[in-house]
């Protein structure tokens, strides 16, 4: 074990997110390109885009659980977490090269574009959710529970969070063909190199702790209840946003412009995420300390919800919509990193792979409920404006259920049982 590990150091927290960032990044370029290149590349209409981003949340129910049942239980390549990490950056990065392809390959295969599109997404879905649960599962494995979890969870957002800003920034200035290109190298790298760099645990848990928490987490059953409902109803409001902006743009804004509503979306997007990396480290993470990660995830959360109400009365001008994502930012920030230290306090570690996958079913039952659900009411509305509506109702839904979360109580570092484990 490198020594950055035993003492917890900037650059091993810095190490640590990387992988979790190669898979946010592998998302940022999902959602910045793919409305964009389906709809004014291939041609597909809004209820087509919508089939096509519902493989993504099949894949990850399927996916996110499995895999994360089965990284608890096996060891291989000298890890727990890092075979699955090492194979889903390959193929992520291998599904992305195929995005910029999905013309030359219908033709090479004799399946329609439609039916490409859909195996190219469920691949890359598929992939990222066969490292994201691993990537996030990790952070949990190798920090106690307390300060030093949060701070895991907090500077996983930062560095992500960053990258994800510059994403959208290459996206926005440069093309999102650049973006896709530039997304193939990174996340590539940062999936096969970090994890030589990170000692996991070959125990996760002594039995006498594991005991102890069983006892513990039995008790917490109810809570998970409302942390994953809460969590799913924020996604519905976050999701909407991700799928559809591109044509609230185009309807609500007049932009007719496919390259000019594609750069609206962006910078949104670059907004968006430039708030949500700057405050998890810097200010949520402080706050958190004095007074509960609960407390200040449900006024972010709240402030997101005003963000979009304020997108339904006064979305039209471009400076103003930059300005109403910046707003949602600060629950962007909150979302995308408190519910994880939240989460993984009320359950057991030794079966953190498996509901670290059972809580992101909070996340992609939405998305699909978004894509099959959300597509054809979107598109049969004479006023795209609905789109925020929506998401305004889901976000002040999830506020109203985060305020019924119980505060953890003990918010020191417990000691970390896995430092002392024999590691290969």
């Amino acid at each position: 074990m490198l020594d950055i590990q035993k003492k917890y150091t900037p650059s091993f927290y810095a190490i640590l997110s990387l992988p979790a960032t190669a898979m946010g990044f592998a998302l940022c370029v999902q959602i910045s390109a793919l409305s964009w290149l389906l709809s004014t590349q291939y041609s597909l209409n809004i209820h087509e885009v919508g089939f096509v981003w519902a493989a993504g949340p099949i894949a990850g129910i399927i996916g996110q659980v499995v895999i994360g049942l089965i990284s608890d239980k096996v060891w291989f390549w000298g890890g727990r977490r890092k075979p699955f990490i090492l194979v889903g950056g390959t193929i992520a990065a291998i599904s992305l090269l195929a995005l910029t392809g999905l013309g030359e390959i219908s033709q090479w295969t004799g399946l329609s574009l439609l039916v490409v599109a859909i195996i190219v997404a469920l691949t890359l879905d598929l992939s990222i959710n066969i490292s994201f649960n691993p990537t996030r599962s990790i952070i949990a494995d190798v920090t106690p529970v307390g300060e030093k979890r949060t701070k895991g969870y907090t500077w996983m957002q930062t560095i992500s969070g960053m990258f994800g800003v510059l994403a959208y920034a290459i996206g926005a200035y440069y093309g999102n063909y650049s973006l896709i290109y530039f997304g193939i190298i990174l996340v590539f790298l940062f999936s096969i190199i970090p994890p030589f760099f990170i000692t996991e645990p070959k125990s996760i848990t002594t039995e006498e702790v594991r005991v102890k928490e069983k006892i513990r987490t039995q008790s917490e059953t109810g809570q998970l209840y409302r942390i994953y409902l809460a969590h799913g109803f924020c996604w519905l409001g976050v999701q909407t946003m991700f799928v559809y902006m591109f044509f609230y743009v185009q309807d609500t804004m007049g932009i007719t412009s496919d390259t000019e509503a594609g750069q609206v979306v962006s910078i949104s997007f670059l907004v968006l995420n430039t708030v949500g990396f700057i405050l998890p480290a810097t200010v949520l993470e402080p706050v958190a300390k004095k007074i509960g990660r609960v407390k200040v995830h449900v006024v972010a959360i709240g402030m997101m919800a005003i963000g979009y109400l304020l997108m339904t009365w006064f979305g039209t001008s471009i400076w103003l919509v930059y300005t109403f994502m910046a707003v949602a930012g600060i629950g962007w920030a909150a979302t995308v990193s408190l519910p994880f230290a939240i989460m993984t306090e009320k359950v057991d570690k030794a079966k953190m792979g498996l509901f670290m996958g059972i809580f992101n079913l909070s996340v992609v039952i939405p998305q699909l409920i978004v894509s099959l659900g959300f597509g054809s009411f979107i598109q049969q509305a004479e006023n795209k404006n609905i789109i925020f509506i929506i998401c305004t109702v889901c976000l002040a839904l999830s506020t109203l259920l985060w305020s019924l979360v119980r505060e953890q109580t003990v918010n020191k570092d417990q000691p970390n049982n896995n430092q002392n484990a024999t590691s290969h």
